[in-house]
């Protein structure tokens, strides 16, 4: 078939409807988003009636996509690492149900936190739950991962995890595609009890799972995924995980001159691993994350000097590999300027754009808040995150999606008046009823800032799942309807949300103010897709 030039993601989403995807479940979070958005917007898809849906968070879209390989159809959930923090109930429990249909959790990682609170290593969440994981090294492993991966969850009846990156998901190259297949039919597990989770069956699924472990290491044994290649000099051996087996390579591009063992499946294959290990003087493992297999290689209490990487200094222990660190690692003679970020590119720190409607609620919710001291207003994750620079320095936390509530609620309970929560119209439907639910359950003395720009605008301007029900979604959660107010972020109407803000903050109860403004760049691309 003719190549195309994806961005990792896409190779990974037209992989997957390719290989007979049915359904793709996701919450959008950078580097993440572009799968289910290029699944969106496919022609093929639409003609094969594959669903790509927004959920209202990771867990809910996990346990529709556990839902539809119940039903037998082959599904994919797609998140980025933090998110699988949310959704690690039903992946835990998942591994002991198994699947029926293939099921794919693609999780994307960000190294160096450009876009993320910390930069946590989705490997070890399948090592934890004892399930097969693939890392792609290129675009096209990204392609094929789906069609390879679904037949492994098929074959063991298990979830499998895809893992990528940030570099991974956000660069372009050549892509081969294959001939697609064909959707599973619908189709009921077979064994009734398989997805019932009472201790009598758990205990049952989970000695099988156990016993499906040297299954799951022969199958890494012989992967695609990964392989060994030899090298003449045995002074040292290299393992290169991922995407970081393309660093080595950028180095060495006619071949190594010393063992390789590009590794792309998990859990590790363990012969491939001691050959490398017992061939070789010292040992350098290269991996885009946390030191997973580094700490494997040493082996308890790491005691073994042989091994390198992030743990001993020879790598940066936190952020992103790149041909530099590989090449020092090395001990490469390096060119000056071959990997360097060139001059020219300046660092640009971000701020709120220009219009943003979250700069008009900052600056009335500063000024309703210039009686009281500092630090009493709790934030998370989004686009209004960016209020605690300059000029409005207007939030004290950002911790997790939905926190600003729990947070504001923990901190009136320590006796702070008032404490104020601010949080977007999707992080609210994420994760912050329960969090209001729990406040109004407790009489506590906060209030509720709901930015609602009518949109998902931090990771491209996805649908908010609770647009036009914010109002309803309060009061049904137990706020009483006068202390549910509505402003309109704008200059001319400054004056007034001041005063209502005020009047909430004064409330010895829960109040929420929603601030309700389309984003300006929304607002953009549909004056200009109507024009």
């Amino acid at each position: 078939m003719v190549p195309f030039v994806p961005l990792g993601n896409e190779a990974l989403a037209q992989g997957a409807l390719d290989a007979g995807v049915s359904g793709v479940y996701a919450y959008p979070g950078t580097p993440s988003t572009e799968i289910t958005e290029y699944v969106q917007r496919s022609a093929e898809a639409r003609a094969g009636a594959v669903l790509g849906t927004w959920a209202a968070n990771e867990k809910t879209a996990m346990e529709a996509a556990l839902g539809m390989s119940y039903a037998g159809k082959r599904a994919m959930v797609c998140m980025k690492h933090v998110g699988l923090n949310v959704a690690a109930d039903p992946f835990m429990n998942s591994a002991i149900t198994g699947a029926h249909g293939g099921l794919l959790y693609v999780i994307a990682d960000d190294p160096s936190m450009h876009s993320s609170q910390n930069e946590q290593d989705s490997r070890f969440y399948a090592r934890f739950a004892l399930i097969p994981a693939i890392e792609p090294g290129n675009q096209q492993e990204a392609y094929d991962a789906p069609f390879y991966a679904f037949d492994l969850s098929e074959k063991y009846r298990i979830p499998v995890m895809i893992r990528m990156t940030t570099r991974l998901s956000h660069s372009r190259a050549d892509v081969l595609r294959r001939e697609a297949r064909p959707q599973n039919a619908l189709a009921l597990p077979p064994n009734p009890l398989q997805f019932v989770l009472l201790p009598a069956v758990s205990r049952r699924n989970y000695a099988e799972l156990l016993a499906r472990q040297s299954d799951f290491e022969r199958e890494s044994e012989t992967s695609p995924f990964n392989r060994y290649e030899d090298g003449p000099d045995t002074s040292l051996g290299i393992v290169a995980c991922g995407i970081a087996y393309n660093y080595l390579r950028e180095h060495f591009p006619e071949g190594c001159p010393h063992p390789v063992l590009k590794i792309g499946q998990y859990p590790l294959p363990t012969t491939l691993v001691r050959r490398l290990v017992e061939s070789c003087s010292e040992v350098l493992v290269l991996e885009e994350g946390m030191p997973l297999v580094e700490e494997m290689l040493r082996g308890y209490p790491f005691e073994s000097e042989k091994v390198h990487g992030r743990l001993d200094g020879r790598l940066p222990r936190a952020g992103e590999l790149n041909p530099t660190l590989v090449g020092r690692a090395l001990g490469l003679p390096l060119e000056p300027a071959r990997f360097e970020m060139p001059p020219v590119v300046a660092d640009r720190p971000p701020q709120l754009c220009q219009g943003c409607p979250h700069a008009d609620t900052y600056r009335a919710l500063n000024e309703a808040l210039v009686e009281y001291s500092k630090g009493r207003v709790f934030s998370d994750i989004g686009c209004y995150t960016l209020g605690v620079l300059p000029p409005f320095n207007a939030i004290n936390s950002c911790v997790d999606m939905g926190a600003s509530v729990t947070m504001a609620k923990g901190a009136a309970d320590a006796g702070l008046r008032p404490a104020v929560a601010v949080i977007g119209d999707s992080t609210f439907s994420h994760s912050g009823m329960t969090g209001l639910l729990d406040a109004v359950n407790a009489g506590s003395p906060i209030t509720v800032i709901i930015v609602d720009n009518l949109t998902t605008a931090m990771t491209g301007g996805q649908d908010s799942p609770g647009q036009g029900h914010l109002e309803q979604i309060a009061v049904g959660l137990g706020v009483l309807p006068e202390h549910v107010r509505v402003i309109t972020p704008l200059p001319r109407q400054h004056d007034e949300n001041v005063q209502i803000i005020r009047e909430e903050l004064a409330y010895e109860g829960v109040s929420v103010v929603i601030a309700r403004r389309e984003c300006v760049e929304t607002a953009k691309r549909k004056r200009k897709a109507d024009a």
